[in-house]
């Protein structure tokens, strides 16, 4: 595992720059990148990475594309959880949600599944966050590809998510 901390864009201008990093760094927060061996084979990638760099599964959010009545939605919850696709709907002010086709994730956001980032989208999506990320002092997500995550303050987050906050995680 390697760590490299950045306040406005260091570590983005690296090797391990993704539109993710460069999102951050634009936006002038601090914020650390840690890389490890992503196994292609993992039941789960959040949770993969999660044991990989040691950090509880409560800690380190997964992203989840699902559609809301038809328009790709943003979903981010722990990878302790699972999504609960009715909050979802109900937070997104929609009635009905399923999960995205993954190809369709892939192109809305351009990253591949296991590496989808909520940060630096190809495209502007309404984005849900589990309202648990607010008792956390930082937070980690996908820094765009597997085998890379970013830790932020839940704030920095929310904002450059232009998120909302609602109980949308199960288990």
């Amino acid at each position: 595992m390697s760590t490299a901390k950045s306040r406005g864009g260091k570590a983005a201008r690296g090797g391990t720059g993704t539109p993710a990093t460069v999102a951050a760094a634009r936006a002038k927060i601090e914020f650390t990148l840690y890389s490890y061996e992503a196994d292609p084979d993992a039941e789960s990638y959040g949770e993969a990475a999660a044991d990989a760099l040691g950090v509880p599964h409560g800690r380190l959010f997964k992203t989840l594309l699902a559609e809301v009545d038809g328009r790709l939605t943003v979903g981010v919850v722990p990878v302790s959880s699972s999504l609960d696709l009715k909050a979802l709907a109900a937070a997104a002010g929609g009635k009905k949600a399923r999960m995205a086709d993954p190809r369709d994730a892939e192109r809305a956001t351009g990253y591949v599944v296991g590496g989808i980032s909520p940060l630096g989208q190809r495209r502007t999506l309404p984005t849900v966050i589990d309202e648990s990320v607010s008792a956390l002092a930082t937070v980690y997500v996908s820094a765009g590809r597997r085998g890379l995550q970013i830790e932020l303050v839940p704030a920095d987050l929310v904002r450059l998510t232009g998120a909302r906050l609602a109980p949308i995680a199960r288990g």
